[in-house]
């Protein structure tokens, strides 16, 4: 209901529970529902509700009746009078709603509303409760029964609701529009636009509908048409709150205070509905942050401030102290405030949980007139009938008939058999027993992570239960009393999840997962599951060389994207890569999310994605989206100053001729009309032959064979004929042209009757395999190759291990090689090849090629972790050449940031009862010769220049930096001095330990805001050259200004008056600059490039964190370097990126002086000086102007004054 925008920060940092803020020195006789002990119940005790005799209530003064706690440290973020009946209901941040009833506040009922949102505005009605979510409005009866759910448009952010009748209200949030929704059919009737978006309160009198927006305006709309007839321009920051009563209109907000930000405004907007005009402000004694008319002798006011201080004044008259009161939050902070109907009850929601109730009569009713609340209602027990004996009339059947037999009874069972028998506790995880920690007579043990949160499972019957056929597995000590088929997941194949300490991942060891020089993909950022595609993608050369020469006008696309990233895997060594920027791009393609490829977090986390099929839709998506991409590349689209690339022409796309297939699609109708038609696929899908519904044996078939069948596909359906005029069987047959030089192959693997198909291949391969074995003596492996090692000794190899030949063929059925032909008699011919066997002359007369596998894509299937895609990936010579100076081709393992050679049997294994495939890749032997495979940077100087910037409102007199002219165009090992700001799009999710400390499972997901670059040298030292403003289309949940100095708006094209950019407008310009050689200045740098998501080389970078840097020591702020080495004063109320690049430049310039002429001796005292100031001072700035003897050691400036702008 409320904005919340302007508020004290440490409104987002809710304390644990409200029992863990009290303070040690209060007395233990407070009210006994604080009590954690009763908080913990599901319900509470009635004697415990009831008013204590010591709470004396001045008739027409308001003091605390009751205090009541509905859920221990979770905000209570709304609370409302019921309308109709004696409740109080509530809404707290995790979507739960509670209702008490009466004085006493007994709990009537509670319920879960929505399972993720905040409940932001409740709404009684007769038949049941409105309750108003981010994007969700549901309604539920008092007692908790669903009415009807209704979800609100997507992207829709709803914040308030109006009940304009008894069957219409009025919805509103901060989009651009209000909603009308009719209550008897549960659907919008119609969408009124609003001049300014956000509006975040409704209000409504006899002659107007009022709208409270973020903006800090009120707006007086016809309560029919929705048209704005006048508007009160309140406050200059944002609106708190307002209310309406009689001709008066007051309102509570925040201010702008110039670079301290919004600030709480004590004056009152006050406004005459008749001359529509502002009287008086009334100054109030409390900071407001609620306020509410209560008409009852006269029109008081109230307001109420986030920290629980209460002041009632009159709208027109001065406000006295002596009208203040205080609610007891025991240190938290009021969230939520509402009124009753009748004006005798306050009510207070805090962010630790507490609903507090205030009266001004001991005998306090809510509404005027309430009608009776349904009680739950005892059970009763119906007393008998007497039955007249005598009555000529009664049934005999009513009356028991006497037990006369000596036999026992059906019901009489055994006492043996009717003996209480509980269940048994389970046994405690060996786990925690071994790991377990004894404070006292508590032992403290971290989660093994074995079973669901707040799950136990119950054994009915001794017998295991046989998982997936594989009871037959012996079970290890070690895992007593987990599944057994989850030890069939190798551990290489297994997700990889990265461990995040307090230096979040500077200490996290990748080599330990990765020991080549190839560079992983990090796992955790939202959809990341095409990770192993990307890998597929960049270890195809000509396509590496296709996006990198590749460069567009387009603000997201996927080949430039790709580009990017596949320059940072050249550039890496070893260490891994984020697609951060690439997956940006990839969300915004309406076609990925028309697709389904978009994933919510929750379901990559809970393992509900189909991972399997989703690779392969997301297969077929990038080929087409790439080939659409580089065909566009010759048109308008191409990038201002970049010279097209050769490798594409405006006919036909590299990935057209890589990819590319004709095909012949026949239809033939049963008349005997034949249609054809030719198109262009990039891939084919295997479809597998049909198995006889009597015949429950499959049969052996070659991969070869289905393959040709899946190619040159025939199936009967139902189509439309010209020459019938109607719907008629018809034979469609599918042919092929020419053979496309990567023959790229969707497995559909999706059910159990194509899995169980694959696993019965597999078995006649194997037995064939050992019959041809025990006919052939065997011959010896060949071993391993050692060169992908970065030490000397052969590193171990964990993965399955085979004797013999036969062993290598288990789970297999594709072939490593295949022959493929179009003669012109047989058609398509498709024939697997041993390994060593070469084409004859005749062969390659006909026109016939040799295709090797070089990649196959897995779905490992791990009921734990939800499952995970693995690629394994024939890596060539010139990827060997580049990164390991060694040529030769070997296969590998990529699963994420894990990657480890395999041997080529283990790439064509798959056991489909935990590695299904899904996707193949054969390319046609040297194929790479028909290819331009050289790379030119389409990066040219010409992004260093002006530009126009996207916000409307961006004037030449706000400019805050000089574009570089072309003679001033940076060489190599020239300084900048580079800083950037971010902005939070995700709170990261962490947990505490058994230990209390905090465990971080995902980190927050930040997005670059602002990017600040400055000349290093020449006449205009510290001038910016770069200040670009990044604008984003994602919604950005924490603006973290108090750290980055951005504000909302900043960052929006319709009001920002900053030079707003496109992230990928700056990012060609950091490239351009990593490429000309520059050398960046800057503090902190390594996280800064991260979320840039840029790879720069070690020389290139200069960082102060660690110039000024003791081994084993803390890192120091850039703040306090520059307090004790430049007498200089930053950061003091928020930071800005130009100051931090200037001012890192100069401690760069103080470096070298410090450490002239290899000075280290000195410079190391310099050092222990800086450290022993840090620790006297706890690293904080003092006040320059003090005369305490703290000041810096040098009162002069250490370099001339940076010239401005």
């Amino acid at each position: 209901m409320m904005n919340f925008e302007g508020l004290d920060p440490g409104l987002g940092e809710y304390a644990p529970g409200l029992h863990g803020s009290l303070e040690p020195g209060l007395d233990s006789s407070m009210d006994p529902r604080l009590d954690p002990a009763l908080l913990q119940g599901v319900e509470l005790d009635p004697e415990g509700l009831v008013v204590p005799e010591s709470v004396h209530i001045v008739e027409g003064m308001y003091s605390e009746l009751h205090s009541v706690a509905a859920e221990v440290g979770i905000p209570v973020t709304a609370t409302y009078f019921d309308l109709q009946e004696e409740l109080l209901w509530m809404g707290n941040h995790r979507g739960h709603a509670s209702s008490f009833f009466g004085p006493t506040m007994g709990r009537y009922s509670s319920f879960q509303v929505h399972l993720t949102d905040d409940i932001r505005q409740i709404q009684s009605m007769d038949t049941g409760v409105l309750f108003l979510t981010k994007n969700n409005l549901k309604c539920l009866t008092r007692g908790g029964w669903i009415m009807f759910d209704y979800p609100t448009e997507e992207g829709a952010d709803m914040h308030s609701l109006l009940l304009t009748d008894n069957n219409t209200l009025l919805m509103g949030g901060l989009q651009n529009y209000v909603t009308e929704f009719d209550l008897t059919t549960v659907q919008e009737t119609q969408k009124f636009t609003v001049e300014v978006p956000g509006v975040a309160i409704m209000r409504q009198s006899n002659r107007f509908f009022f709208c409270g927006h973020t903006s800090g305006k009120v707006s007086l709309r016809d309560p029919r048409t929705v048209k704005m007839e006048y508007e009160f321009d309140a406050f200059s920051g944002s609106l708190s709150d307002f209310d309406v009563h009689g001709n008066l209109l007051a309102a509570c907000g925040f201010s702008s205070r110039g670079l301290n930000g919004l600030s709480c405004d004590r004056f009152l907007m006050v406004f005459d509905l008749r001359m529509m005009r502002a009287i008086t402000p009334l100054q109030v004694h409390v900071d407001p942050l609620f306020l509410r008319f209560i008409p009852t002798y006269t029109s008081r006011l109230a307001i109420i401030s986030q920290t629980g201080q209460c002041q009632f004044c009159e709208p027109t008259g001065l406000a006295s102290l002596a009208d203040l009161f205080h609610v007891n939050t025991v240190g938290q902070l009021l969230m939520s405030f509402d009124v009753s109907s009748s004006k005798q009850a306050l009510s207070f929601g805090d962010s630790g949980g507490c609903v507090h109730l205030w009266s001004s009569a001991p005998e306090v009713s809510y509404n005027s007139y309430s009608r009776e609340t349904e009680l739950a209602l005892p059970c009763l027990v119906d007393s008998l009938p007497q039955m007249d004996w005598n009555h000529e009339l009664m049934p005999l059947s009513l009356i028991p008939m006497p037990l006369t037999s000596s036999e026992p009874l059906l019901s009489d069972w055994a006492s043996n058999l009717i003996s209480p028998s509980p269940r048994r506790a389970p046994p405690v995880d060996p786990e925690i027993l071994r790991t377990m920690k004894t404070v006292g007579f508590i032992g403290y043990a971290p989660n093994p992570r074995t079973r669901p949160r707040n799950q136990v499972p119950y054994k009915i019957k001794e017998i295991e239960v046989d998982y997936d056929n594989y009871n037959q597995v012996p079970e290890s000590p070690s895992g007593r009393d987990e599944e057994p088929h989850l030890y069939m997941v190798p551990k290489k194949y297994r997700k990889v999840t990265i461990k995040y300490s307090k230096l979040g991942l500077e200490d996290f060891d990748f080599k330990h997962y990765n020991r080549t020089l190839f560079a992983g993909l990090e796992p955790h950022i939202p959809n990341a599951y095409c990770n192993c595609m990307i890998q597929v993608l960049y270890f195809l050369e000509p396509i590496r060389c296709l996006v990198q020469n590749h460069l567009c006008q387009k603000e997201f696309c996927l080949a430039c994207e790709l580009g990017f990233l596949f320059h940072m895997l050249d550039l890496s060594r070893g260490d891994p890569c984020q697609a951060s920027n690439f997956l940006r791009a990839f969300r915004t393609i309406p076609e990925a999310s028309a697709l389904g490829l978009i994933l919510a977090d929750s379901d990559e986390q809970t393992g509900k994605a189909r991972l399997g099929r989703l690779i392969q839709s997301w297969n077929r998506f990038i080929l087409a989206q790439l080939h659409q991409e580089t065909l566009e590349q010759e048109g308008p689209q191409a990038y201002r100053g970049a010279s097209s690339s050769g490798l594409g022409s405006s006919a036909e796309s590299v990935i057209g001729r890589l990819f590319g297939c004709e095909v012949e699609n026949s239809s033939l109708c049963r008349c005997g009309k034949e249609t054809v038609r030719s198109s262009m696929t990039l891939l084919f899908t295997m479809h597998y032959p049909e198995q006889s519904s009597l015949d429950k044996t499959i049969e052996e078939h070659d991969f070869a064979d289905v393959l040709k069948k899946s190619i040159c596909l025939e199936q009967s359906t139902q189509a439309w004929c010209d020459n019938c005029e109607k719907y008629q069987p018809t034979v469609q047959t599918r042919n092929i042209r020419c053979l496309p030089d990567v023959l790229v192959i969707n497995c559909e693997v999706n059910s159990s009757k194509e899995a169980e198909f694959w696993r019965a291949q597999t078995e006649y391969v194997f037995n064939n395999a050992l019959k041809k074995e025990a006919a052939e003596p065997p011959k010896p492996k060949e071993p391993l190759p050692t060169e992908w090692c970065l030490e000397e000794e052969l590193c171990s190899v964990e993965g399955l291990t085979f004797d013999t030949q036969a062993e290598d063929m288990r789970h297999v059925w594709i072939p490593l090689s295949l022959k493929m032909c179009i003669s012109k008699t047989q058609g398509l011919e498709v024939s697997s090849l041993s390994v060593g066997e070469e084409l004859t002359e005749s062969e390659e007369a006909e026109g016939a090629s040799i295709y090797d596998l070089v990649v196959t894509v897995s779905h490992i299937q791990d009921p734990r972790t939800g499952g995970n895609l693995v690629a394994h990936i024939k890596v060539g010579e010139t990827y060997h050449q580049r990164k390991e100076g060694v040529t030769h081709q070997q296969w590998y393992l990529f699963n994420d940031f894990l990657i480890e050679p395999i041997d080529k049997a283990e790439s064509v294994q798959f056991d489909v009862n935990w590695k299904v495939p899904a996707v193949l890749y054969y390319v046609r032997r040297n194929y790479n010769a028909k290819y331009d495979l050289k790379i030119k940077n389409p990066i040219e100087p010409s992004v260093l220049l002006t530009e126009a910037s996207l916000a409307r409102k961006q004037r030449k007199s706000h400019a805050t930096f000089i574009p570089l002219m072309m003679s001033e165009m940076p060489q190599a090992s020239d300084l900048v001095g580079l800083d950037a700001e971010f902005v939070t799009l995700n709170q990261e999710e962490a947990e505490l330990r058994s230990d209390g400390t905090k465990s971080t499972i995902k980190p927050s997901q930040m997005s670059v805001a602002r990017i600040t670059c400055v000349r290093g040298q020449g006449a205009n030292e510290g001038v910016p050259f770069i200040d670009d403003y990044i604008s984003t289309q994602e919604q950005v949940v924490d603006y973290l200004t108090q750290y980055s100095g951005i504000k909302p708006g900043d960052l929006d094209a319709k009001i920002s008056s900053k030079h707003l950019t496109t992230l990928k407008s700056t990012y060609l310009k950091l490239r351009f600059l990593i490429d000309t050689g520059v050398r960046f200045v800057g503090h902190g740098l390594q996280k800064d490039f991260r979320v840039i998501n840029l790879m720069v080389p070690k020389d290139q970078v200069i960082d102060t964190v660690y110039l000024f840097h003791m081994p084993r020591k803390r890192m120091i702020s850039l703040r306090f370097l520059a307090w004790y080495f430049l007498d200089l004063k930053i950061q003091s109320e928020t930071h800005d990126s130009t100051e931090d690049a200037r001012t890192a430049l100069q401690l760069y310039r103080k470096y070298l002086e410090l450490s002239h002429n290899g000075r280290q001796d000195e410079f190391r005292k310099v050092l222990k000086a800086l450290y022993e100031k840090g620790r006297k001072l706890d690293w904080k700035v003092p006040d320059l102007d003090s005369s305490d003897g703290q000041g810096s050691p040098k009162r002069t400036a250490v370099f001339p004054s940076v010239m401005g702008l």
